[in-house]
């Protein structure tokens, strides 16, 4: 392959699927693929975005060539940005898809570009089927997927979503690939310095926006365990609430459990700090399909506690790396009592060192070179 388009959000968008376009981009990069990025000038209209602002305070990234352009809700728009990328006449266009929003956009960018059959035009399917459902999810997504040639998944729940869509065969199944783009672990002083924490507790770590689907809850509620009192353990949540923060700050009230918030979506500079004074990271989903905390948390080493839906086990190996867990409080209680009573963490890090190795952005890269097929 010698030219691409990647398409999703991207800087100066923030977050998880803006993390993934942009690394997916600097794999192509790397290994010597004329890579552009098409981004959105407008993604959500404000009304319909819950957070403090969708853009990013980090510096944008130099290796980059980012073209802010695309507006979600303009079908004008959608014309002109796809006949713009179909004359760039590049070997393939990857969409960066996780809600059926996207769909009318994306479906009318791609239709525009498949004027030329020679593109081909990929998907790398984040989620399917939306946490949040809403009049149109299906419509929205059958008109993007019906105008693929090919799609990657990263789970098999993912995989099997895709399967209500599409009977295509031209798919791929690879893990997500571990976040590296974030930096290295500092040392548990350094971290704790940074942050202004005692090294002397225990932390558990709950990363990312808090939204019910999330569970925090549920660890909130795991952790006042009575087989846990006096394990001198701080709940560290480290993300901008999407949700009612009284309602959690009410519940550490009432069951009497240390936590520490940071509520602010985290800067890419400081994401470091808060994994490298972690013990554990947690994720108690009561709904998933995958997250890209759990490449995080195996890009800085540490093991997991993953609730038992979707994807989210494909990143753990029981009792090895970590523990997959029910939804509910009293198994999130036992794995956490199990990881600090039987004194096998370093193992535990260990073994996710191991497991690090086959999450791979470059296994990526050439399955979607596969899926694009022959070179013109």
């Amino acid at each position: 392959m010698k030219k691409v388009v990647v398409i999703g959000p991207a800087y100066p968008l923030r977050g998880g699927i803006a993390a993934y376009t942009q690394r997916l981009a600097q794999q192509f990069v790397q290994d010597r693929v004329d890579t552009k990025v098409y981004t959105f000038s407008l993604q959500y209209p404000s009304f319909l975005f819950p957070g403090k602002t969708q853009f990013s305070s980090d510096a944008p990234p130099a290796d980059l060539e980012i073209n802010v352009c695309i507006n979600s809700i303009n079908p004008l728009n959608w014309l002109k940005v796809g006949k713009e990328i179909r004359k760039l006449n590049p070997d393939a266009v990857v969409f960066n898809y996780w809600l059926p929003l996207m769909g009318p956009c994306y479906g009318t960018i791609a239709r525009m570009i498949r004027k030329n059959p020679e593109i081909a035009v990929l998907a790398v399917i984040h989620n399917m089927i939306p946490h949040e459902k809403r009049a149109g999810d299906q419509a929205f997504s059958r008109y993007f997927i019906n105008a693929c040639t090919g799609f990657l998944t990263m789970t098999k729940k993912v995989e099997d979503d895709l399967q209500l869509f599409t009977s295509s065969t031209n798919k791929a199944l690879t893990p997500h690939p571990v976040y590296d783009n974030y930096g290295e672990a500092v040392s548990r002083v350094e971290a704790a310095q940074h942050l202004h924490l005692d090294t002397t507790n225990h932390y558990i770590l709950f990363f990312g926006l808090v939204r019910k689907y999330k569970g925090l809850d549920l660890l909130m509620k795991a952790l006042s365990d009575p087989r846990l009192k006096g394990k001198n353990i701080t709940l560290l949540v480290a993300g901008e609430f999407y949700d009612d923060r009284n309602f959690y700050d009410q519940l550490a009230e009432e069951l009497k459990i240390t936590v520490k918030v940071v509520s602010d979506f985290i800067p890419d500079e400081e994401v470091k700090y808060y994994f490298s004074i972690a013990d554990l990271v947690v994720l108690p989903y009561r709904n998933a399909t995958q997250s890209g905390v759990s490449s995080l948390a195996i890009h800085f080493d540490k093991p997991m506690i993953v609730s038992n839906f979707g994807g989210l086990p494909d990143a753990v190996i029981n009792r090895q790396t970590g523990y997959v867990v029910e939804a509910e409080p009293s198994s999130i209680a036992d794995a956490i009592h199990q990881f600090y009573s039987l004194a096998n963490s370093s193992q535990m890090v260990d073994m996710v060192k191991q497991e690090k190795q086959k999450y791979s952005w470059s296994k990526v890269v050439n399955e979607l070179i596969r899926l694009a097929g022959p070179a013109k």
